[in-house]
């Protein structure tokens, strides 16, 4: 017998977070977790690993990223590449320049929001994006 909540749990969108500062990481699972089946990485060599495994419905992708590449150059090559091209990227970065978002709007993100973004402006974002460029809609 199948029960309500493992049918629910089953059509969550898998969600890839890409965020570097453990505390984000935190705040974020705790708060996307009740509508999306969550993963979590903090680097260029993390992200690669994960979408080379599993199959994502949308990712959240901090801009400012440790490391060699940040999370512009990762949507630039998520959107030159056949396979993960149309993969709904919402950008969230703590830099609030007009350059800033023309610039992650140029790398192909769908949204961007700057951090801290209040917790109805994230969710709208990433369900509004989900529906709008997959047809996914979340309950």
């Amino acid at each position: 017998m199948i029960t309500m909540a493992t049918t629910e749990q089953k059509k969550k969108p898998k969600l890839l977070i890409v965020e570097d500062d453990y505390e984000n990481q935190r705040f974020l699972e705790i708060f996307l977790r009740r509508k999306f089946d969550l993963q979590i990485c903090d680097s260029e060599e993390t992200f690669y690993q994960k979408i080379k495994k599993e199959k994502f419905d949308i990712i959240l992708m901090d801009i400012s990223l440790r490391g060699k590449k940040d999370g512009l150059q990762l949507t630039r090559e998520m959107r030159n590449h056949p396979e993960f091209k149309n993969i709904p990227i919402v950008g969230l970065s703590a830099h609030t320049f007009q350059q800033d978002k023309d610039n992650a709007y140029a790398a192909g993100v769908d949204v961007f929001l700057t951090k801290p973004a209040p917790n109805d402006v994230l969710m709208e974002a990433l369900t509004s994006t989900l529906e709008k460029k997959s047809g996914i809609k979340i309950n």
